[in-house]
């Protein structure tokens, strides 16, 4: 695939031609059994011949569409897609804190200067390409990157004719301060941060930090604070959702150390658990100094602690009453098996979630049996050390969890403040300075060192606002250029005159289709955290705790719908299409199901950090060729078709081209589309084609 800053667009008319050829020739197939259309200049949306079954047509892969009314008669609604979908709106879904609009002048400021650095570091050969935005694309692009859609016929029409000269501005600040970003967001840290609604029996209930990082992201909280309350956060998850983060690897602690230096710091040390890293200078004694600093967080129920004069800490009332109610438990469901009598067997998930908590003790780390380096012998204690820097001085007095999570997110960490803008800068470009964006080392230094560390200072000079970083970064001339092909293997690293073309992540393209589909996207929201408060209602540690008053707890959570399958009950109920939900990606099962659109397209399963995949496979063509979408997008209560049938079928081919590629039609565009719908049995039914093939376009799953 060649470049787009010059010479013959690849992502335009020719494909689009291409793929509306093959929509030409199966209308045509299909018209040669149909009724034909009405004449020339009277041509309805709807025939007006004869009540019959349109018949089944390959491009919309859907059910036979509703039958066509007598001459004369009310067209027939009829659809598949919920109501709740199909509703207006009833206003913003969740709050957002405002953007400081009266900061636009220090933004654009701020964007020049990285332009400048831009300029002066690229080499002339990059600027060849240079091609800048128009409005369209511009819009297009704000939306995908800053809200994790494409935007909507009326946005677009909106923009398009606003006569505002900061209307790039106004858009950019709108979105940033939109439900929308906080969705796009949650995405992007719910792949780094490995976010699951459920991971084996150590987070059985993770919702509530889900929710948490959601609300964070809304309120727009420094990054260095919401990180800090993560790593140092006790308590139970209903009670404290940010413990989440560290009950993601209970009974990992080595693990959860590799996870986090890699998450926050973009280092990669996990093979220094084992041995010094063979790659790197890491040793695997600092591993495990680093280590000691957590050595004494407590996820739950564990093996008595030895005490340090060589004894054993006494069973905790936690222990006891989980044992003797879990043990009631197993003895009730044995009964109901044998008698064949119903058992919620969801209530041992229940008692596994209260035995599951955060806390800090003291606790020596070992050197491991097999240690064998000249500075230390197996068994020896090890003291708790940072790996450069120095511990801030007003935490010295802090256990050591807290002393490492202050030293970490230190303004003067600039490790911290390199790896988070990497990652950020990457969102954006497509690509990061520093690839991958936790392989920070000597022997892959940045592509542009210089870029990196103003990038560096400018988010600590921001309080480590992030979205305001964002802001900045979309606001340089670099962002508004259009999109250049960047091979990842080439010797020339990317100059980042212009961001990376890169078709859309799955939850972008799963979040656009859903913008053609449904006219409240927000229709479906997860539970709040504060709604796991029924779950604070029975203390596994209390004197009084019994099996009764644990059961009784569950029976409220259960009859809340807030486990699974109530809540999976609760999405099929009322936002249903087939068998798949109408709700935004970040509202889904984190991660969905496998064989989901969204994991067909490259949803990581959340076990590894940054796991998304990008490959294209055949799975991803045939998807779009016969995914769920071609029937729902043809439905008649589709967004899409809504506004089609709204408008006459000239300014429907507008409608058309502006709903899936956020452009007006081209006289070619215009002259092809014309020859579909005269091909059509009736001018719905070749709409029905032209949106399947513009979906089925590149210049629909590519981000320019």
């Amino acid at each position: 695939m060649t470049g787009c800053g010059g010479g013959r667009d690849p992502m335009t008319n020719h494909p689009v031609r291409a793929v509306l050829a093959v929509a030409l020739a199966l209308a045509t197939i299909a018209a040669a059994a149909a009724d034909p259309p009405a004449a020339k200049g009277r041509a309805p949306f709807r025939s007006r011949a004869t009540p019959k079954e349109r018949p089944q047509r390959a491009p919309g892969q859907g059910a036979p569409a509703a039958a066509a009314p007598q001459s004369g008669a009310a067209p027939v609604f009829k659809t598949l897609i919920p109501e709740a979908a199909r509703r207006v709106p009833a206003g913003p879904p969740l709050e957002v804190a405002p953007i400081d609009r009266a900061r636009r002048p220090a933004v654009n400021a701020a964007a020049a200067l990285i332009d400048d650095i831009i300029d002066r570091t690229s080499p002339a050969a990059a600027r060849v390409e240079d091609a800048p935005l128009d409005d369209a694309l511009f819009a297009r692009r704000a939306y995908l990157n800053l809200g994790g859609r494409i935007p909507s016929v009326p946005e677009m029409v909106a923009f398009m004719g606003s006569k505002n000269p900061r209307r790039r501005e106004e858009l950019v600040d709108t979105l940033l301060s939109s439900p929308d970003w906080v969705s796009h967001s949650f995405n992007l840290w719910a792949n780094t941060l490995r976010l699951k609604d459920q991971s084996g029996s150590h987070v059985f209930y993770a919702w509530p930090y889900l929710d948490w990082v959601k609300r964070s992201l809304a309120a727009n909280r420094p990054y260095d604070a919401w990180v800090r309350e993560m790593l140092t956060a006790d308590g139970k998850v209903w009670e404290n959702p940010a413990v989440g983060y560290q009950l993601r690897d209970q009974g990992m602690p080595l693990n959860y150390v590799d996870h986090t230096v890699r998450v926050f710091l973009g280092t990669q040390i996990g093979c220094a658990q084992c041995h010094d890293h063979p790659f790197d200078d890491w040793k695997q004694r600092q591993f495990f100094e680093i280590a000691a600093f957590t050595a004494g967080v407590r996820t739950g129920i564990e093996k008595p602690r030895s005490t340090r004069s060589g004894g054993r800490e006494p069973p905790s009332s936690l222990q006891k009453n989980y044992e003797r109610i879990a043990a009631q438990a197993g003895s009730m469901a044995r009964d109901a098996a044998e008698k064949k009598t119903p058992f919620e067997g969801a209530i041992f998930g229940f008692l596994e979630a209260h035995r599951r908590s955060v806390d800090w003790g003291p606790n020596d780390l070992l050197l491991p049996r097999d240690y064998h380096y000249d500075d230390g012998s197996p068994g020896d204690v090890v003291e708790p050390r940072v790996p450069w820097g120095e511990e801030p001085p007003q935490a010295r007095d802090l256990d050591p969890r807290r002393r490492f999570a202050a030293w970490l997110t230190a303004a003067d960490n600039r490790q911290f403040a390199r790896t988070v803008a990497n990652r950020l800068w990457k969102a954006c470009f497509g690509l990061g300075i520093v690839e991958p964006v936790d392989d920070f080392r000597a022997g892959n230094p940045p592509s542009n060192p210089e870029l990196l560390d103003h990038l560096a200072g400018l988010i600590v000079d921001l309080g480590f606002d992030t979205r305001e970083f964002v802001r900045v970064v979309v606001s340089t001339e670099a962002w508004q250029r259009r999109a250049v092909a960047h091979d990842p293997s080439s010797a020339n690293p990317h100059a980042f005159r212009a961001p990376v073309l890169r078709r859309m992540s799955a939850e972008q393209l799963w979040d656009s289709l859903l913008t053609l589909i449904a006219r409240d996207i927000w229709a479906y929201q997860r539970p709040t955290a504060e709604a796991y408060a029924v779950l604070g209602e029975f203390d596994m540690a209390s004197e009084e705790a019994d099996f009764e008053t644990a059961y009784a707890v569950f029976g409220r959570f259960r009859d809340a719908s807030l486990m699974w399958p109530g809540i999976d009950g609760q999405l099929f109920k009322h936002h249903r299409f087939r068998d798949l939900s109408l709700a935004r990606a970040s509202e889904l099962p984190q991660p969905s199901r496998m064989g989901h659109m969204l994991r067909e397209f490259g949803q990581g399963d959340r076990d590894v950090i940054d796991g998304r995949r990008t490959v294209a496979t055949l799975r991803q063509v045939l998807t779009m060729l016969h995914g769920f979408h071609g029937e729902a997008l043809v439905d008649d209560g589709s967004v899409i078709m809504q506004s089609l049938l709204a408008n006459d079928p000239a300014r429907g081919v507008d409608v058309a081209f502006i709903g899936v590629l956020s452009r007006p039609p081209t006289d070619d565009d215009r002259e092809t589309v014309s020859m579909v719908l005269r091909a059509a049995p009736t001018p719905l039914d070749g709409f029905h084609d032209v949106v399947w093939a513009l979906v089925n376009t590149r210049e629909f799953l590519f981000i320019q």
